[in-house]
């Protein structure tokens, strides 16, 4: 393979890339707003390298439930895929006499086919109306025919006993068929209130 090199010595010299760097651009594929509850938010995925999916004050309508996401093979006929995922969070209260830092066994898959959640032990995000949970999700190559589908997830919310929740998830959906769709929903009751927006990058 032939060595691509910048036309200038100094990065700030640059005035032009050689056509063979690709520059992986961003583009806002989608983009969903709530104006009612909604039960889920779903998406149609096609074939660029990454989606980014930035999710903003997704509020729930029920008090105590998990905010999560799972994936289609079927053009959404069935949100069942087998996820292999490991998950570490921290917490503080608004006390200031209660933290936690660790491994969240309670979140993990180990070829589950249910919803990949956010946040928490599992049914902690608050419904008061100042609380919400934002975050990013990137998937890899969701269209590959040979390789599994990795992903990384990056969440901040308010949990409903006041406290602050910053967690982190990766794994991958254990199928080498293209994924079809994605969808969010709270694992009880509708998303009250919220934006999505999905980027596709190559």
């Amino acid at each position: 393979m032939a060595l691509t090199k910048l036309n200038n010595n100094g990065i700030a010299g640059v005035t032009a890339l050689p056509s063979s760097i690709a520059l992986g651009d961003m583009t806002l594929v989608s983009a969903t707003t709530l104006s009612s509850a909604a039960s889920s938010i779903t998406f149609t995925l096609a074939d660029y390298k990454e989606y980014q999916f930035y999710f903003v004050n997704m509020h729930p309508a029920t008090d105590s439930v998990a905010f999560g996401f799972n994936v289609s093979i079927d053009n959404g006929s069935n949100y069942n895929v087998a996820k292999t995922t490991t998950n570490f969070d921290s917490a503080h209260n608004e006390a200031g006499n209660d933290t936690a830092f660790g491994y969240a066994a309670g979140r993990d898959l180990a070829q589950g086919t249910g919803d990949q959640i956010f946040m928490g032990a599992g049914a902690n995000l608050g419904a008061d109306n100042d609380q919400s949970i934002s975050g990013t999700l990137n998937l890899f190559n969701p269209s590959s025919t040979t390789f599994i589908k990795h992903f990384i997830g990056r969440s901040h919310g308010s949990e409903y006993r006041d406290q602050a929740w910053s967690s982190f998830v990766a794994g991958y959906a254990n199928t080498t068929s293209a994924l079809t769709n994605i969808k969010f929903q709270m694992s009880s009751g509708n998303i009250d209130a919220g934006t999505i927006l999905m980027y596709g990058i190559n």
